[in-house]
């Protein structure tokens, strides 16, 4: 992995920053280098607020060498003197702020930018960072791959949680959300697909140059680029949303049966938790040996292989809870995995599968799954609590971060209270961000005559397997 060295030394450019602070000269301090998260403290940075990011990427996979510009239109939120992006990995060669030159240094994943002047409160700002390398592929704590994955036929760069920092700078934190207009120039002949929708696609000189446009406020691990030899759909739902699809050839007969669905699940779910709310949307289905897992990537969640229905419906009902609700810290990713794991339950509950009392059961009992390793995970740790960042996305942030919500709607005692609170929480956190805490407080405002608190107490937060009423 290459580092650029810096101009100024870290510890003059630091040395800098503290007499001009202490001097009074100019009334900006540094922003932080992190967002304190319980698992990925150094994520984000502080200081600021960001609006905007305009991404222009040339990637060639021959080379796997990217080129990159990125320009982040922001609002300060305190006087600044200097503020740090998320980057890891690859060569910076010039940042400007304002379309001035500005000071930067590396130290680690930390890119620091000196403006030329100070920036005041409440000013909106642009940073523009040209660099260039070959983006990292990251291992995450629990050992899954993220980052900039090259695939037999191009790239995939996935987030979860912290990946999207290998291929562009940012404040890669959830609690940031931001609009986005990603452009990529790949060889003729790949296609380059990303979030949102497609705004054009052109082809000049032997290179093909995809232009999309997310709207939406959007986490940065939710951004993805897929770039290879895809079989391309393009339809619309029956309400006239459009659906842009993009599949490994390899896997176009096995995912044909299952995408045809997409419509009708998507139907299924804003019936269950209220308007769909993007305005497109699509899926991208790579090679098994390409990628290891789902993501709900916002409006066009990533698959390893074709996908079955459960699935589909997991990633679809994500993009309500996760990525337009979307957790506050990486603490709270059981509002993600609990929501849309009980959203299959759900869908087979309605249509015709078993209810999602007996999968209740199944798992209290112990016998949902083939081994007893898997059966007891899940009473390893509480969902709201994973003890460490290799853990956020173990089987109790799923499978018991579901029992919760059927707990909620046992107390409930009545489904029809039950679906207007799975609705109105998506509508009350739309396209903001939200904590445990802010769940609880929901619910309890929105029941005040039942008791939540051994639900909270017991199956939240609780250790180990509850005593069952």
């Amino acid at each position: 992995m290459s580092r650029f060295v810096p101009v100024v030394p870290a510890a003059l450019l630091a040395l800098a920053l503290t007499a001009c602070a202490s001097s009074g000269v100019e009334g900006g301090t540094p922003g932080g280098s992190g967002l304190r998260d319980p698992y990925f403290p150094k994520a984000g940075n502080g200081g600021y607020d960001v609006t905007h990011y305009d991404l222009a990427l040339d990637y060639t996979p021959g080379t796997r060498h990217l080129t990159g510009r990125t320009t982040i239109t922001a609002r300060a939120t305190q006087d600044l003197s200097a503020f740090n992006l998320d980057l890891r990995g690859l060569r910076v060669e010039k940042v400007t702020v304002d379309g001035t030159a500005a000071r930067w240094n590396r130290a680690g994943q930390e890119l620091t930018v000196r403006p030329h002047d100070d920036l005041t409160e409440g000013r909106t700002f642009r940073v523009t960072v040209r660099y260039s390398g070959t983006p990292a592929t990251v291992t995450d704590p629990d050992s899954s791959r993220e980052g900039w994955l090259p695939t037999a036929d191009g790239a995939l760069a996935l987030g979860q949680p912290v990946g999207s920092m290998a291929w562009y700078p940012g404040n890669h934190h959830p609690s940031d959300k931001a609009s986005y207009d990603i452009e990529v120039t790949v060889p003729k002949g790949l296609r380059a697909v990303s979030n949102g929708e497609l705004r054009s696609e052109r082809t000049t000189d032997g290179r093909t140059t995809a232009t999309w446009h997310m709207g939406r406020p959007m986490a940065s691990y939710l951004t993805t680029v897929a770039v290879g030899r895809y079989d391309i759909s393009r339809t619309k739902t029956p309400d006239g949303l459009p659906v842009y699809t993009a599949v490994d050839p390899a896997e176009a007969a096995g995912s044909r049966e299952v995408l045809a669905r997409l419509p009708e699940v998507l139907a299924w779910a804003q019936e269950r938790f209220g308007p769909y709310p993007f305005t497109s949307t699509g899926v991208i289905v790579d090679r098994p040996g390409d990628v290891a897992y789902a993501l709900e990537t916002q409006t066009r969640p990533v698959f390893p292989g074709a996908p079955d229905v459960p699935l589909l419906v997991h990633e679809l009902a994500h993009q309500w809870y996760g990525d337009s609700v979307t957790p506050k810290s990486w603490r709270d990713m059981w509002l993600n995995e609990g929501f849309a794991t009980y959203a299959e339950w759900l869908w087979a509950e309605d249509h015709g599968g078993g209810s999602a009392q007996r999968t209740f059961d199944e798992l209290y009992a112990g016998t949902r799954y083939t081994t007893p390793e898997e059966n007891a995970a899940v009473w390893s740790f509480p969902p709201a609590d994973p003890p460490g960042a290799a853990h956020i996305s173990g089987s109790p942030v799923y499978d018991r971060g579901a029992m919760v919500l059927h707990k909620i709607r046992r107390t409930l005692a009545d489904d029809t209270a039950f679906r207007a609170l799975l609705r109105d929480w998506a509508t009350a956190h739309r396209h903001g961000n939200a904590s445990t805490e802010d769940f609880t407080k929901f619910v309890e405002e929105q029941a005040p005559e039942k008791d939540f608190g051994g639900v909270w107490e017991d199956w939240l937060y609780g250790e180990g397997k509850p005593d069952r009423p």
